[in-house]
This record gives structure tokens, C-alpha cells and sequence, in this order.
């Protein structure tokens, strides 16, 4: 089962679990392209065509770090994913995020621009000059919530402050909010690949690594486009839960 937060004959927003891929490279694991395509096979009030032959078209539009929970759209027909995508390219696509930083950005709003280079194998992303060959310009928006102490988050420094972040992301490079705020000295908490305030410092993995293993605190909580069809704005939302962002109020995003 998938959780539908919209659908008609041209799209459906979904909410990707974490822990799930967006799209499978393999096709050894199940990923949200399968699990709607199912959906829509068995469940959807606008079937596909009753050709067995041929699955039901899904479009992949963006795409969602296998442990980032969010909201995502996909395409039903080829036209729709044209749409789409074009208006991803244009920038009218609104991609926002919620985020659980470690420690808290020197300003409480601003904007982070930086050139990331993806490194081959698709091991990771990095900021490099923009000389670089192969740079990418990435630009985020961001603005803290709310501050606490750690507590039993961190046992072995308590008073360690968490941020909680709105941030919306104006391109979409790979790793892009993970790799940004740990360049700017706040990583996010339970990033074991880009920077962990965890283990003093160190990733899980690393020789001297002792703090436990945490979710992945993102959720792209909040997903506005506007209907390939119709022209209709539509927005759809999630509230950011688990993990870290059990120690905020939910009410922040209201």
C-alpha cells in the first residue's frame, strides 16, 4: 500500500516512505515506482490501459534520497512528465524541506550558493570551486525554527543544540541539502556520510565511531507544482515525524 495524496488521469503525489527508493536501479528491491504502479493497476479510479502487456506508465519527475521521507509526484502519461519536468527546469516547481541540523546557522535566515561536483560511482557530492570541471551551481533558502538542547538525543553531550530548518531548495543537485549544510559548519543530524554531530564528530563506520546510528533527519514535507492539464496550482504537504523531529513542535509549520 501507498499512502495517495493526489491523484487523477495525470498524476499522482505520493509519500515515499524512508527507506525506500525512489526509483529502482537494479530492480532486486521494491521502490515507489513499482508500488504505484500496483496501485494504480489494482486500485486507481483511473485505470491503466487493460493491456497486460504493457505496465502502467510512471514517470519519474524528481527524485528523494533513499532515507528522506517526503512528497513526491509522479507522472501518468508522457505529456504530464514533459510538463513537468519543464517546469522543474523553469523553476516554477516548489520543493521545501524540514531539516534537523546540528548546532545552529550563524544567521536565522539566508541563503546558501555554492558549486557541487557529484563524484563518479555516485558515491557522494562535494563543494568545489566553480573553476571546477564539472561544477554545478546550487542554491538553497533557509530559516530556523527553533533551537533546543540535545538531552538524551546525545548522551554524551547533552547540551549540544539542534536546529530545526525550513529550507527550500531553488536547484536540485545531488545530495544538495546534505552536502550544503555540512559545508556551512551545521551537518544534518543523522547524516552518517557528509558529517554527524554523533560520535564526536566522527561517521558511523570510522575507526572510533561510538555514538548510535539515527534516522536521516529530512523530510521534503512540502511539494507545490502546478497541473499539467489544467494549469491549477496544487500544493501538497506531510508533517514532518520521528527521529529528531520529535524534540520540536509540530506546530512550527502550521
Amino acid at each position: 500500500m501507498i499512502t495517495v495524496l493526489y491523484e487523477d488521469s495525470d498524476v499522482i503525489v505520493v509519500e515515499k516512505p524512508a527507506g525506500v527508493e525512489s526509483q529502482s536501479a537494479r530492480g532486486f528491491e521494491p521502490d515507489m515506482v513499482s508500488r504505484i504502479r500496483t496501485h494504480i493497476h489494482k486500485l486507481s479510479p483511473t485505470p491503466s490501459p487493460k493491456s497486460t502487456n504493457h505496465p502502467p506508465y510512471v514517470g519519474v519527475i524528481h527524485r528523494l534520497d533513499k532515507p528522506v521521507r517526503g512528497v513526491m509526484v509522479y507522472a501518468k502519461n508522457q505529456k504530464s512528465a514533459a510538463n513537468l519536468s519543464a517546469q522543474i527546469q523553469e523553476g516554477k516547481m516548489r520543493k521545501i524541506y524540514a531539516a534537523v541540523v546540528c548546532g545552529k546557522p550563524v544567521d536565522n535566515q539566508g541563503v546558501y550558493v555554492d558549486y557541487l561536483l557529484k563524484n563518479q560511482g555516485n558515491s557522494g557530492s562535494e563543494i568545489v570551486d566553480n573553476s571546477v570541471d564539472g561544477a554545478k551551481r546550487a542554491e538553497l533558502v533557509y530559516r530556523v525554527l527553533e533551537t533546543v538542547k540535545a538531552g538524551r538525543w546525545m548522551a554524551e553531550n547533552p547540551e549540544m543544540e539542534l536546529s530545526l530548518l525550513d529550507i527550500e531548495l531553488m536547484t536540485g543537485r545531488y545530495h544538495q541539502i546534505r552536502v550544503q549544510m555540512a559545508g556551512h559548519g551545521t551537518p544534518l543530524f543523522g547524516d552518517n556520510r557528509y558529517g554527524n554531530c554523533l560520535g564526536g564528530g566522527k561517521r558511523a563506520g570510522e575507526s572510533g565511531f561510538s555514538g548510535p546510528r539515527q534516522p536521516l533527519a529530512l523530510c521534503a514535507r512540502k511539494l507545490t507544482f502546478y497541473h499539467p492539464s489544467t494549469g491549477r496550482e496544487i500544493t501538497c504537504e506531510i508533517k514532518p515525524s520521528g527521529g529528531a523531529f520529535g524534540l520540536f513542535g509540530q506546530n512550527l509549520f502550521e
